[in-house]
């Protein structure tokens, strides 16, 4: 009974160190990542993982690194082993969601965006990537709702004003789709106004 006790505490203690490593060189790896010491940091975030095979920030950190080269698919290996080993980890699943938008798989980066929200109802950027999701799909009236929610979140949140307005736009909906156009310009997003010229206007003066 007590070697048992013994072993248990050992077995504890080693992985106890283990993770701690794995803590250590996944930091190392992050701050190298943010000076874009690729290798370097992939080193270290390769040797945080065989020190510690469930460490999800690794596989994170190493996806990123994975896409900034537009290694797509390992980047998306590496996020859907951080999700596995941390079902909760909001940037993975947003990290992932990106990725299938490059893919085109809109569908699934709906999903993972979807389980961003779930996480923290209040994340701005996964409503309106989502909104970008549905815009492909041309699925219009979700993708306005989620612009809807976000300015609700932020009202000068020029961007959300920006999509919705090309949203209303190619739903048809010209003088809401316009007023939004023009918010975005007031908020300073310039490019509205050359929206506003090519599309906004031209209706005008038809209709005159």
């Amino acid at each position: 009974m007590f070697r048992a006790i013994l072993t248990a505490c050992a077995v504890m203690l080693v992985t106890a160190v283990f993770s701690q490593n794995a803590k250590e060189l996944t930091q190392r790896g992050k701050e190298l990542y943010e000076k874009r010491e690729y290798v370097e940091s992939l080193l270290n975030l390769n040797k945080a993982l065989e020190a510690d095979p469930n460490f999800a920030s690794a596989y994170y950190i190493r996806g990123n690194i994975k896409d900034n080269f537009d290694d797509r698919h390992g980047a998306m290996k590496d996020y859907s082993t951080a999700i596995d080993k941390n079902p909760k980890f909001t940037d993975a699943f947003f990290a992932r969601g990106n990725i299938k938008m490059k893919l085109q798989d809109y569908y699934g980066a709906i999903s993972d965006f979807t389980a961003c929200i779930a996480l923290n109802e209040n994340n701005i950027d996964a409503y309106f990537n989502r909104g970008k999701a549905k815009q492909f799909l041309l699925a219009y009236e979700d993708a306005i709702n989620d612009c809807t929610k976000i300015i609700q979140l932020n009202p000068k949140n020029q961007d959300a004003y920006f999509l919705r307005g090309n949203l209303r736009l190619e739903f048809g909906d010209m003088k809401n789709g316009c007023l939004d156009l023009s918010k975005a310009g007031e908020l300073g997003d310039l490019h509205a106004y050359e929206v506003i010229k090519e599309r906004c206007n031209q209706k005008t003066d038809a209709a005159n």
